[in-house]
């Protein structure tokens, strides 16, 4: 290898000096010739042409050392160029050299995510021979971690527009919402930040108004009541959301065509690195057919359940967690046709909407609710919602590599981590008996099995279309005192119970 690159370094040289000697001649040969002509006059250089002409000399030979000087200007900023691309020189040296012997195509190299290949070194160097795998420190060899380069349809780019779609309607509040936005965002370019609005509340639009060219503000055109069932005159307030998403959506899409977008209710706050998580996942989304969202929420992801030190942490889950979700156009042109009139979260979750797809979610939320009224109540803030932890360390996901979550690779890696995890009973957590730091399982067998050992240990209890909240594969994932808790069906889980409802 240094024989090669002392070889390309020398050819280089010689290559230089030539174009260098190939430079004096030319401009050698441009000196002026005149000889006796018509004139009569000297020969340059003779003493007959000196006395007079000695100054036309000295103008011509300024003349061609400010040439010359262009010239050797040129040279450095081409040498400059040069010594920017050797790196890619290099690699396609190497890529030549790998193609004779094993015949790659290099007419159609593999595509990369820009940034997910390389290893954040901001930990401490790694092993060479070995990856932590990111769910909780499970090592992988290298060869089992082989990028699906082969499955990528889709990467993020750096001119990829991901904007921000920011679902209001009477909070004055939207301003606390608003202000993390731009305060965190990168680019305005990138992430544009579109508001629509519902209710024509005049405060509310005020506020948003205030913005002025840093926010798309766009206003539901229809304000009026919606016909219901006279039982459900209460739920007029959902019926009227599940109609503004879809409107909204529809502008998102079919008006301003985005590709994607992350929606975000007026009564949250963004995490600092809110921008960067989503960015780093777009292209798996677009990649893993079995995904359908990225979610920035984890329903149980309150104090004392979530590990602080492991804020790198993503996961696949089963159930649609909402509250600051990313989803693309095609998902939308699916579940358009069919969107529902009214609760449209809970609908998102069946199983005819759901088709066994999976979204991604984090260890530590990236958003937090803060409205506490709403067309729901305030149900579930008092107990749960107030208490989520909200992200405070930046991660640069885009400079990890995120493979691991492709749904092959996580389910063999996950069912193994649960499953050869000793099985635990409640008891034994509660009275801090157990030997080891974990993980450990605990197991349940039937919907009130479950829903014991949550409230035993304050992870939410309910379900929908018989997924637990958080639950992937049956499974949910949290701390308890300080240990990792598998709350697990038993093993060999094939389905979910649509009656745990």
């Amino acid at each position: 290898m240094v024989r090669k690159r002392g070889s390309f370094i020398l050819c280089g040289v010689f290559l230089f000096v030539t174009w260098n000697a190939l430079l004096l001649l030319f401009l050698w040969g441009r000196l002026p010739t005149r000889r006796l002509g018509e004139g009569g006059r000297a020969e340059p250089g003779s003493r007959e042409e000196l006395g007079g002409a000695g100054l036309d000399l000295a103008k011509e030979v300024i003349r061609l050392a400010d040439q010359v000087e262009s010239e050797l200007e040129t040279q450095k900023k081409l040498l400059l160029q040069l010594q920017r691309h050797r790196p890619l020189w290099e690699g396609l040296g190497k890529r030549l050299m790998n193609s004779k012997k094993g015949g790659e195509d290099l007419l159609h190299p593999p595509q990369k995510y820009p940034g997910l290949a390389d290893i954040d070194q901001s930990k401490g160097k790694q092993d060479q021979d070995s990856l932590i795998f990111p769910i909780h420190n499970m090592k992988v060899e290298n060869k089992e971690l082989v990028a699906n380069e082969d499955r990528v349809k889709s990467t993020v780019a750096s001119t990829d527009v991901i904007p921000i779609l920011v679902i209001a309607c009477d909070r004055v509040t939207v301003k606390r919402c608003l202000d993390k936005l731009i305060q965190y965002r990168p680019s305005a370019e990138l992430h544009p930040i579109i508001v629509s609005q519902d209710c024509g509340h005049a405060d509310t639009a005020r506020v948003i108004g205030s913005y002025g060219s840093q926010v798309t503000h766009l206003s539901q055109p229809d304000l009026s009541d919606i016909q219901v069932r006279p039982e459900h005159k209460k739920f007029q307030g959902y019926y009227k959301i599940s109609r503004h998403y879809r409107w909204a959506l529809n502008q998102v899409f079919n008006k301003l065509s985005h590709s994607a977008v992350v929606i975000v209710e007026d009564d949250l706050e963004v995490a600092p690195d809110f921008f960067e998580y989503f960015r780093s996942l777009y292209p798996i989304l677009r990649s893993d057919s079995t995904l359908w969202c990225v979610s920035a929420w984890n329903d149980n992801g309150r104090e004392g359940l979530v590990d602080p030190g492991k804020a790198e942490l993503l996961y696949r889950t089963d159930f649609f967690p909402g509250l600051g979700w990313m989803l693309t156009k095609e998902l939308w042109a699916e579940l358009e046709p069919k969107w529902p009139a009214a609760f449209w979260d809970d609908w998102m979750r069946q199983p005819d909407q759901r088709r066994d797809r999976s979204c991604i979610r984090p260890e530590i939320s990236r958003t937090l609710t803060f409205g506490r009224k709403g067309v729901s109540l305030g149900q579930f803030f008092d107990q749960y919602l107030r208490y989520i932890k909200l992200n405070t360390e930046f991660v640069p996901f885009t400079k990890r590599d995120l493979s691991y979550l492709f749904r092959e690779r996580y389910d063999e890696m996950f069912e193994k981590e649960v499953y050869s995890a000793p099985l635990v009973k409640a008891e034994d957590l509660k009275g801090g008996s157990m030997q080891g730091a974990g993980p450990f399982r605990l197991q349940y067998s039937s919907k009130d099995s479950f829903k014991v050992l949550a409230r035993s240990l304050g992870v939410m209890d309910d379900l929908k279309s018989g997924v637990p909240r958080a639950g992937y594969r049956g499974v949910v994932s949290f701390l308890s005192h300080g240990r990792r808790i598998y709350l697990a069906p038993p093993s060999g889980w094939s389905h979910y119970d649509t009656s745990w409802s």
